[in-house]
């Protein structure tokens, strides 16, 4: 049987000191964001207290910039096609959502005969080489020199292509709402992809991202990638070196790094990764359950895929709470670099001609409101 401890009390067995004692030095300086040079965040979920005070602060910021849909939401063809609406469910925060770019994932954890609580805020892993952004045939997501990864929803037609190639299934649909709209909405596109955007329009003025200002633990720290791998690697080595491991076993409680060729959110833990997946996919397949169960209630479903839930982490993720599992470089796939390759002038061509379409609408609707 397997004794319950809070994460408080499994890092006063000594984890916090041990981490500081080893660390020899504070995190690396903040970083100024308004420079072109490469960002990193750290997120050392030891300290996360599950407040969810970073949730709060970005749905604050960030939701009112998600449209609502036009009504009714025109039925895409072929009519298997599922419309994705969140618009009457914006106060859903425990997954991912069109309305919702982070949550915080609350865990119980089996660690050595204990179970471990830990909290995991999850978004956007902001990878380095995104496949969303080399593989989205309309030239809407891309990677900003900044490490940010974004979807422009002025050039977004929800094909969810971007969703389709992401190792964790960060994009989320909203149907009726984009520039699809204004071109032929039953046959091009279903809407527009949202997801966690790192404060992007802040971060341009050297501020920082909602989460991180609000945290009141201190959870993640943002700077210069170079330095944040540094602090990633030296907090990891202390997590080991507390759970009574070698220091050179510190990849097993570091999240982020390698993953998917790498990205710029780097999780930090003071457990295993591979036990936190584990416990993270079993939460995930009775939640999916749940989902499930209550969208056929409401005489729904349509769109959530085959079975019960009963999937792994990858499939798991449509249901918007991806895991921490191993995932492969994707763009190291043949046939994602054989499609990068084919459609990069077309996703060029039409990334200006949604930007010519977008200014044309914004210019028609401008001068019929000026009409009196």
């Amino acid at each position: 049987m397997t004794k319950r401890v809070s994460r408080r009390d499994f890092l006063k067995s000594g984890l916090a000191a041990a981490t500081v004692a080893a660390s020899g030095a504070a995190l690396p300086r903040l970083a100024m964001a308004a420079t072109d040079d490469e960002l990193c965040t750290v997120l050392d979920v030891g300290k996360c207290i599950g407040c969810e005070a970073c949730v709060e602060a970005c749905r604050e910021a960030w939701q009112s910039s998600v449209p609502d849909p036009v009504s009714p939401i025109p039925q895409p063809f072929p009519a298997r096609v599922p419309i994705e609406d969140w618009s009457k469910r914006k106060d859903v925060q425990d997954r991912l959502t069109p309305y919702n770019f982070l949550y915080v994932e609350m865990l119980a954890v089996s660690h050595k005969g204990q179970e471990v609580e830990i909290n995991i805020p999850r978004r956007c892993m902001h990878c380095r080489n995104a496949p969303c952004a080399n593989l989205c045939p309309f030239g809407a997501a891309r990677v900003e020199g900044n490490g940010v990864v974004h979807i422009d929803g002025d050039l977004c037609l929800g094909g969810a292509k971007c969703k389709n190639v992401c190792p964790w299934k960060i994009p989320q649909r909203q149907s009726g709402v984009g520039l699809y709209l204004h071109l032929l909405p039953e046959y091009a596109g279903n809407g527009a992809m949202f997801k966690c955007h790192r404060c992007l329009p802040l971060v341009r003025q050297g501020q920082t991202p909602r989460c991180i200002e609000v945290c009141p633990e201190k959870v993640q720290t943002i700077g210069p990638r170079q330095e944040m791998v540094a602090a990633a690697a030296e907090m990891a080595r202390a997590y080991a070196q507390a759970d009574g491991r070698a220091a050179d076993l510190w990849p097993e409680y570091v999240y982020g790094l390698e993953e998917n060729g790498g990205t710029n959110t780097i999780y930090v833990a003071p457990v295993p990764f591979a036990a936190i997946n584990q416990a993270m996919i079993a939460q995930h397949k009775e939640q999916a359950r749940e989902d499930i169960d209550a969208a056929l209630s409401a005489g729904g479903g349509r769109g959530l895929g085959p079975g019960r839930g009963d999937g792994v982490g990858p499939e798991l993720a449509r249901f918007g709470r991806p895991s921490m599992g191993p995932q492969p470089d994707a763009m190291q796939s043949a046939k994602n670099l054989t499609w990068a390759l084919a459609i990069a002038p077309v996703a060029g061509l039409a990334a200006g001609l949604g930007k010519f379409l977008s200014s044309t609408k914004d210019k028609g609707l401008g001068e019929a409101g000026g009409k009196k």
